[in-house]
């Protein structure tokens, strides 16, 4: 069922030593134990990172199923570092580490179970990416075999790895790697060709490249996607100070001004957190949040003061939101189209919400169709944000299994939604007032394409220069951004997730 173990026994090209004395690098250390005397029972961060992957081949979302796991197996400091090393890491270079498996094999992976894959895959990444032995590295992946899968398993899992381990990253890649081009680029770093060909145009139709000097663009964008994020918290302004947080073990972020950066640790471990003050937060997104309310509104009447994010859920940029119209003396519906997820919205804004009654503000959290707000409150609003739902590509660094779970075929279905959001936001606010579209995502058909399009078929619209809010947002930090009017951040250029911002005032 696994495979055939005699698969070991195959000559991989040529030999380690010979590998050795020819490209220059040592040999690696293989297992000197025996299968039968290797362990059964699989290392708590080892299994931790198995489960989190068979989580997501059955569709959880693992920034989000992997705290619940560390908890669960009681894995903290070092050890759930190197349990979301092994997960993350896993799941970011899967394409690469399939080819290697499905030629250590000798067979293509879907002849291979899937539990047994996944298992597969850990090892590989310990052999070929981390600091681990490798004769720690083949052990544990065995043991872990036995124990979720059978014990036939552990066996055809050591051939596999013991003839992954007579290669090393760089030998295996010119072994497996098509020649040139695309594909070349997306089994090296582990994206689906399509996405690599999406990723190239965005570069260029966002102006951050040429087409003749896009490649050198590219490269540094995808190796950005597999480099594990910084963590990085908001401090909700009237809520709780960066300097609080920074006093927590943090520094300060590299653009907004509410940003703090953790190097280590577990966020839900301070108490700022736990309590709502303060959130795990992008700081590109917490920058789309500070730019809306730094923009003028020029909407008078009953209309000024208030403020909408048509989609909400999670709740992250309405968390932030929330605290920047209360101290504008603003009110604020936080509008999600979800149940579920406007309940995680009135989670999120619960502090914010208190805090505002004090103030003499409200903020309401809603449950209904963004699309039916412009027909259902017509001029209304005079600051609105649309958060659209969108590929997340984008956000790759953080969301890793998105690149395998996404298709072209989702274009086609957000595209329209997209659009019906921004023009239902545009019918909702007031003459005077502006709309914010945001995506984490630089698909030239979930960006600029959306709000040309959307724009081109009204005449009560201007699109605005989002720079220079931006730059205010930042504090005059915040570079390269561009030609306008657009903003998009990239990963290997800001350090942030890809976020698009568009602003445009209802005239």
């Amino acid at each position: 069922m696994w495979g055939r173990t005699s698969v070991a026994d195959r000559t991989p090209g040529r030999d380690r030593t010979d590998r050795a004395d020819r490209g220059g690098h040592p040999p690696r250390r293989r297992s000197s134990t025996r299968p039968a005397e290797r362990t059964r029972r699989a290392e708590p961060t080892r299994a931790a990172a198995y489960h989190l992957l068979r989580a997501v081949e059955e569709g959880a979302y693992a920034n989000l199923e992997l705290p619940k796991l560390l908890r669960r197996s009681h894995l903290a400091g070092r050890d759930a570092a190197f349990t979301t090393e092994l997960a993350f890491g896993t799941l970011r270079h899967r394409a690469f580490y399939d080819a290697v498996i499905a030629v250590a094999a000798d067979r293509p992976i879907t002849a291979i179970d899937g539990r047994v894959l996944d298992v597969l895959r850990l090892g590989a990444h310990q052999l070929l990416a981390m600091r681990v032995p490798d004769h720690a590295a083949v052990d544990q992946t065995v043991g872990l075999a036995r124990a979720v899968v059978s014990q036939g398993a552990g066996g055809f899992v050591n051939a596999v790895l013991r003839r992954i381990s007579e290669g090393d990253r760089e030998s295996w890649l010119v072994r497996v790697r098509p020649p040139g081009g695309v594909a070349a680029l997306a089994l090296e770093y582990s994206h689906p060709e399509w996405v690599v060909t999406a990723l190239r145009g965005a570069l260029v139709g966002h102006g951050t490249a040429t087409a003749e000097a896009v490649d050198d663009q590219l490269e540094a964008l995808l190796r950005a996607d597999n480099d594990p994020p910084r963590v990085a918290l908001v401090a909700r302004p009237g809520l709780t100070t960066v300097d609080e947080l920074i006093a927590q073990g943090g520094r300060p972020g590299r653009w907004a001004p509410t940003a703090v950066l953790l190097d280590s640790g577990q966020p839900g471990d301070l108490p700022e957190v736990r309590d709502g003050r303060a959130a795990v937060q992008d700081e590109g997104s917490q920058l789309v949040a500070l730019a809306l309310a730094a923009v003028p509104s020029e909407a008078t009447g009953v209309t000024a003061g208030r403020w909408l994010d048509l989609c909400a859920g999670p709740g992250g940029k309405a968390g932030l939101l929330a605290v920047l119209a209360s101290a504008a003396g603003a009110d604020l519906v936080a509008n999600e189209v979800s149940e579920h997820r406007a309940d995680l919205v009135r989670a999120t804004l619960a502090p914010a919400i208190a805090a505002a009654v004090e103030r003499g503000s409200t903020i309401e959290v809603r449950t209904g169709d963004g699309r039916d707000y412009g027909a259902e409150e017509p001029g209304t609003y005079d600051r609105v944000l649309v958060d659209a739902p969108c590929t997340g590509l984008g956000a790759l660094r953080r969301r890793p299994e998105a690149r395998w779970r996404r298709q072209p075929g989702d274009l086609t279905a957000l595209g329209p939604l997209q659009r019906d959001l921004l023009r239902s936001a545009l019918d909702a606010t007031a003459p005077g007032g502006v709309v914010g579209y945001a995506t984490c995502s630089p698909h030239l058909a979930e960006t600029s394409f959306v709000v040309r399009d959307v724009v081109k078929r009204r005449d009560d619209v201007e699109i605005l220069d989002a720079r220079p809010f931006f730059t205010q947002a930042s504090n005059g930090a915040l570079i390269d951004l561009g030609n306008g009017p657009f903003v998009q951040l990239w990963p290997h250029v800001h350090g942030t997730d890809g976020m698009f911002f568009a602003l445009l005032r209802r005239r």
